[in-house]
């Protein structure tokens, strides 16, 4: 495998220039050169199968050698990867060079097992290195991994095994969550009880608590994989070699495996990820609070940082553990540069207070990131003061796991005139619209679908195993125009910037208007009584659908029933002086806590479900499952209705 020394002077770490639309191809081919190319391509994109997309196909690398071992050969392996921090307290300082060493014998690990190229490797781990180590080894070996998030059900795990006929599995016989040792390899036993695809699963331990043991097929991490020598030399794929399968859920409820490839993602990973965030290697200290189990983690955690040369924090556990300032503290202890975070979390922050985050020395923060859903401007102002000490950019990013990296966010220092609550503008090299149903672009001040027109390196390259899924997806609704359609509400505001409104489910049809539930939102939290809130659309038969808030309000209004009525009334204008009356709730219901997922996602449907007096559904991806019983039951409290 030949190698070069890569050094870029600071000219090459500046924002690139916004690409010409005639000329994306050079702006992209002027990307992917950053990285180290075994085999150089002699064509940018062929998009003649669309909207299968094939990027630098007969260019050849290795995507772990890119994150890691080239710069340990260009001079740098004695800086720090990762600052690991456990939950319960215990740290490592991984360089990369021993992120060299520990990848190595990983994948020397995997090779004894007998895997090949091609094979598909499941990864179910806490947010511990060993799942960069896991990750790295198998886009090392060219072994599509498949990771899945550690909250998720044995019967989530299992349907993901089959789907991708995954031959290992690589787990932990537990993981540190609210300061308690929670088990998770009882859950693999489970999952892979009916899974014939396995072969072995490879366990971590990582709390030491006793587990079942299947002799033949578990192993012990220590006893495989430490046993291993540390040097392993990579070999080059295809561009078009699958890198990882992400699953991410569907209409249907069967999960979709996204597939992601190497040489195109990487090259978008990397870029967006130094452009978005003005990073700056060697200088920087960098944390994405994501989990490794989302694409959030995959490409903001490892892939595109590890390219860049970051030095990244990694917690393991929860936010308000051991007390509500660990992160602020984790900042001030390692002088975190970078913060990206999702609204979920700084709208908890602000419930918790900002005399929180006032007892720490956060003035190393340079740059803010946002990430998961639009963020309203109160939580967007409350971010860049409490945190930002009211002089950092604030990045409102939008992207999918489909789209694999950042696609719309202001980049910092472009001069871009901050708004919160606006993505803005999509990245130099991309193009987005706002289209009609028609697929016709909307004009400024106008709301439509969100769509993608033009291809871009780290696309998904299809649903795994199912092509014509693909196709209906993410491509049938404008399959005249060649759309993408990212199943998004978005609108221009006057000066033609985006606004992102949701989910399209997530945009209420209220009398023939368009109402998106993140607006909603933004009004009720902007009132002082309200900590948190959440809305869906419920059908009514009188305006097809009607809106249904659910809060969590402060204080005494959150204590006392007479206070909460008068607060709910008040509530209900509020958002109609804030929006206009078609907007007013027909119902707010006080709660204890919002249904959210351990990545912190609120669980809309589970709410709908509430509002529209249904059975109950799924609540097995839920951080905690006994929130619907306490919404359910505190129904009988306050909860103002339609007039």
């Amino acid at each position: 495998m030949t190698r070069r020394t890569d050094r870029h002077t600071a000219a090459e770490d500046q924002i690139p220039a916004p690409a010409p639309a005639d000329d994306r191809g050079g702006f992209w081919a002027e990307q992917a050169a950053r990285l180290h190319w075994d085999t150089p391509w002699t064509r940018v994109l062929d998009w003649s199968d669309a909207p299968f997309a094939k990027w630098f196909a007969d260019g050849r690398l290795n995507v772990a050698y890119n994150c890691v071992d080239r710069h340990v050969e260009a001079g740098h392996g004695d800086q720090v990867a990762f600052h690991w921090e456990g939950e319960p307290g215990d740290t490592r300082n991984i360089t990369y060079a021993d992120l060299q060493r520990e990848v190595s014998r990983t994948a020397n690990a995997l090779l004894s097992l007998g895997l090949a190229t091609g094979d598909r490797v499941a990864i179910q781990l806490p947010m511990i290195p060993e799942a960069v180590f896991a990750m790295l080894a198998c886009a090392r070996l060219g072994l599509p991994h498949s990771v899945v998030f550690g909250g998720f059900s044995p019967a989530a795990l299992q349907s993901r095994i089959e789907d991708a006929e995954a031959k290992l599995l690589i787990t932990a016989d537990g993981q540190y969550r609210r300061g308690q040792a929670v088990a998770m390899k009882d859950g693999t036993d489970e999952a892979v009880a009916h899974t014939p695809s396995i072969e072995h699963v490879l366990v971590v331990r990582r709390t030491g608590s006793a587990v079942a043991w299947t002799e033949g097929r578990d192993l012990w991490w220590h006893d495989l994989v430490d046993a291993q020598a540390d040097t392993h030399t990579p070999e080059a794929f295809d561009a078009e070699h699958p890198l990882f399968i992400l699953y991410t859920s569907g209409t249907t409820g069967k999960p979709k495996g996204i597939l992601h490839t190497s040489g195109g993602y990487l090259t978008q990973a990397a870029y967006s990820h130094r452009a978005a965030f003005d990073h700056r290697a060697g200088q920087d200290v960098y944390w994405c609070t994501a989990d490794i189990g989302w694409i959030t983690g995959h490409s903001y955690i490892v892939y595109g940082p590890l390219a860049n040369r970051a030095t990244s924090v990694m917690y393991e556990g929860t936010p308000n553990t051991p007390h509500e300032g660990r992160h602020f503290e984790i900042i001030q202890k390692y002088g975190v540069s970078i913060y990206y975070t999702a609204p979920t979390l700084i709208r908890t922050f602000m419930k918790w207070g900002e005399d929180i985050p006032a007892r720490y020395d956060l003035s190393s923060l340079r740059v803010l990131g946002s990430v998961g859903e639009p963020i309203n401007p109160q939580a967007w102002l409350w971010y860049r003061e409490h945190l930002g000490g009211n002089r950092t950019p604030v990045v409102d990013t939008w992207w999918q796991t489909e789209t694999g990296a950042i696609m719309i966010a202001p980049l910092p220092g472009t001069g871009l005139a901050p708004k919160p609550g606006s993505a803005q503008t999509p990245l130099p090299g991309i193009s987005a619209k706002v289209v009609d149903d028609q697929g016709v672009e909307v004009g400024k001040g106008e709301s439509g679908y969100l769509v993608l027109d033009r291809p871009w390196p780290a696309m998904l390259r299809g649903v795994w195993g199912d092509t014509e899924r693909y196709r209906e997806t993410y491509w049938s609704r404008f399959a005249q125009q060649g759309y993408y359609f990212a199943g998004d509400g978005a609108r221009y505001d006057e000066d033609g910037d985006i606004w992102l409104l949701g989910r399209v489910d997530d945009v209420m049809n209220v009398s023939g208007h368009r109402i998106s539930t993140a607006e909603v939102e933004s009004a009720l939290v902007s009132h002082p009584s309200v900590a948190e809130a959440a809305v869906v659309g419920a059908t009514d038969a009188t305006t097809g659908q009607a809106i249904v808030a659910f809060v969590i309000l402060r204080g005494s209004a959150a204590d006392g029933s007479a206070e909460a009525a008068d607060t709910i009334t008040a509530l209900r204008n509020h958002v109609a002086q804030e929006i206009g009356p078609i907007a007013k709730p027909r119902q707010v219901m006080v709660v204890p806590e919002l249904p959210k997922t351990r990545s912190g996602k609120i669980m809309r449907r589970l709410l709908r479900d509430v509002a529209e007096q249904r059975e109950i559904g799924d609540v097995t991806t839920l951080a905690d499952a006994s929130v619907m019983s306490l919404i359910n039951n505190g129904l009988g409290g306050p909860a103002a209705k339609s007039d």
